[in-house]
């Protein structure tokens, strides 16, 4: 079994950046993509971003692509999202989730594990 907390989120100006943070207990995250969803209200969750076991593959939505980054440092179990540029529409309550699969993911499907979630707010 795998425990996920997120915490590093808040309320930021437009233009702004956060650190969101991951951090994984229970069993290692080594073997497992990772990857970051977000749910604004009244829409479904969508995908954020993924990084392999390594941490040697990435991949990002359309919409955040150049100003978000993931990241992981398996020794301390632990991913991270560095969020730049922030506009209001990524308002959201962003999600860290472990996958059944090594390779980076973008499908939700692949996600065995997920976190309680942490809250952004962007204001304009």
């Amino acid at each position: 079994q795998v425990q996920l907390v997120e915490s590093g989120g808040g309320l930021v100006q437009a233009g702004g950046s956060l650190r969101l943070s991951c951090a994984a207990s229970g069993r290692t995250l080594s073997s497992r993509a990772m990857g970051w969803f977000r749910q604004a209200p009244g829409k479904e969750r969508d995908f954020v971003a993924t990084i392999s076991w390594s941490g040697g593959s990435t991949d990002y939505a359309d919409s955040v692509k150049g100003r978000f980054t993931i990241s992981r440092d398996n020794a301390k179990n632990t991913v991270y999202l560095q969020m730049n540029s922030l506009k209001p529409e990524d308002t959201a309550v962003y999600y860290c989730a472990a996958a059944r699969v090594v390779a980076r993911t973008g499908n939700q499907y692949d996600y065995k594990f997920w976190g309680q979630g942490t809250q952004v707010t962007v204001s304009s």
